[in-house]
């Protein structure tokens, strides 16, 4: 049985988080939360605006004096009871998860919550480890140390295929490292966020620490960004609304940090074990209705084995069973709105006339189609060239096209502006290994695709935007390295002082 509250009692207060406490939005206008499995309202609250991000930023400002201050050993503790408390939430947060944005329950239970309460455990030893270069006479007169230091309130955005993740990708670096922080999720999923804040709060993070202003991208968002303040910006979006964020941090020269658009190849060559790349084909494509910047995209499959894989990935995704993200039996969920969903579908609509749609291309019909649903669906035949190879779809869509050679495999798979994540399939390790050079990509995988952990980093090359989340490589992101170099001789008059003023002693 799932376990459901009445989210409009949750949030009555509203759905900012500002300095430990709810509060409404103060933008005037007022949003819908929808669940897209019925495109009913199950949440309406109003809007952050200019005064919220300017108030969150306060508050930040203000609790950055102590958690900058604090010992590693002191942000550890409290972020291990953070991971205690995430666990105790589990069942809430799946529930708002699956609501929010559609997602099968055990999709949300087995995968969403249990990788953000890793991830916070992670982080909580992690934040032990911030290391520098050792201590030494790099120079014979001086000894040189490293800092390493956090860099002080950071503004970031987060997307809505994955809030509840999203949220704590950007935040437990962040506050691991001892800055502090202002969320903005997006505004059509807060509420894994404001439940994730909350728990936070109840495992003793300071006031301020963690921030959460619900609002649009034109206003919260931009606002956020732009703010003299704000020290850093993280965002994770498309690769068009990168470009608009970085534009607007060049304004005060602030660190950037961008997780942006993907169109993840699939290259599998022809010694690779069939059954093995279909099912990870149609389990890479379709995680999350396919709403993943990492999902299987465009499938490279090498002549010999290409008509085999295309009738084994139809077969294995007409058993896709779509249905209400609170069955247990649900293996598919909405797209996280009819727009969305509409989107998709012209995608496909357009590819009829140079492609062909192998199985699916059309949203179900019945009890169904009040929801945002799209049938899980392959293309072949399209030109590498073409808007349905090239383009990040963001749904449930996954075209498949065949090649020759190994070197001609690698460059298809590079011949897209994007190079956030691939995969490479075969038995043999020297084709792998090349494969995995070869790519650009920030993270191949062998013989599966979209499996994630703790410890390893995320993040992408091109338009993929740059810098990491997750893994201790993360901290890069929100620290500052500082140089300190103590003079060993105590002798007044330098020898390399002649070279500005008088001659050698």
């Amino acid at each position: 049985m799932d376990h459901r509250f009445d989210v409009n009692e949750r949030f009555a207060e509203g759905a900012q988080f500002i300095a430990g406490s709810l509060r409404s939005g103060s933008s005037g206008r007022t949003q819908a939360v929808v669940d897209p499995a019925t495109g009913e309202t199950v949440h309406s609250y109003e809007l952050a605006g200019a005064a919220d991000v300017d108030a969150a930023v306060e508050a930040a400002e203000r609790a950055f004096a102590e958690w900058g201050g604090a010992t590693p050993g002191e942000r550890s503790d409290t972020l291990h009871r953070f991971a205690a408390a995430l666990a105790e939430d589990a069942a809430d947060l799946a529930f708002a998860e699956s609501l929010n944005c559609g997602k099968p329950i055990k999709l949300s239970k087995e995968f969403d919550v249990p990788g953000s309460i890793d991830n916070a455990a992670f982080f909580a030893g992690a934040a032990r480890h911030l290391e520098g270069k050792a201590a030494g006479e790099y120079s014979a007169d001086h000894t040189s140390v490293i800092r390493r230091e956090p860099i002080g309130v950071v503004g970031s955005i987060a997307p809505w295929n994955y809030p509840l993740q999203m949220a704590a990708w950007k935040v437990l670096p962040a506050i691991a490292a001892g800055n502090t922080i202002v969320l903005k999720p997006a505004e059509i999923t807060p509420l894994t966020s404001l439940l994730f804040a909350q728990a936070a709060q109840r495992a003793g993070l300071p006031d301020g620490v963690l921030n959460i202003v619900s609002g649009a991208g034109r206003d919260a968002g931009e606002r956020l960004v732009g703010h003299r303040s704000v020290a850093m910006t993280s965002f994770t979006g498309s690769t068009a609304v990168g470009k608009r964020v970085a534009e607007i941090a060049t304004g005060t020269v602030k660190r950037l940090h961008l997780e942006l658009g993907g169109k993840a190849p699939f290259v599998v060559f022809d010694d690779a074990d069939l059954e093995a790349a279909v099912h990870g084909a149609v389990a890479g494509a379709l995680i999350n209705t396919g709403q993943d910047c990492t999902a299987a995209t465009r499938a490279y499959v090498q002549r010999p084995l290409y008509d085999a894989f295309v009738s084994g990935v139809a077969d294995l995704m007409a058993t896709v069973r779509l249905g209400d993200p609170f069955d247990p039996s649900t293996d598919l969920g909405p797209l996280i709105s009819h727009a969305q969903r509409d989107r998709v579908a012209a995608f496909v609509d357009r590819a009829r006339g140079y492609a062909t749609v192998v199985t699916g291309g059309e949203a179900p019909q019945g009890e169904l189609a009040k929801g945002a649903y799209y049938r899980p669906t392959l293309v072949a035949g399209a030109a590498q060239d073409s808007e349905i190879v090239q383009s990040e779809i963001f749904g449930p869509v996954l075209v498949v096209l065949p090649f020759d050679s190994d070197a001609e495999g690698i460059a298809l798979a590079n011949d897209t502006p994007y190079g956030l994540a691939a995969s490479a399939w075969s038995r043999d390790v020297y084709r792998t290994g090349r494969a995995t050079r070869e790519i650009n990509a920030g993270c191949v995988w062998v013989n599966d695709h979209i499996p994630i952990i703790s410890e390893m980093p995320h993040g992408g090359a091109k338009a993929s935007g740059f810098g990491k989340d997750m893994s201790a490589y993360s901290f890069e992101e929100y620290t500052q390295v500082k140089h300190v170099m103590y003079d060993n001789t105590a002798v007044a008059r330098k020898d390399w002082h002649r070279t500005i003023f008088g001659d050698r002693p």
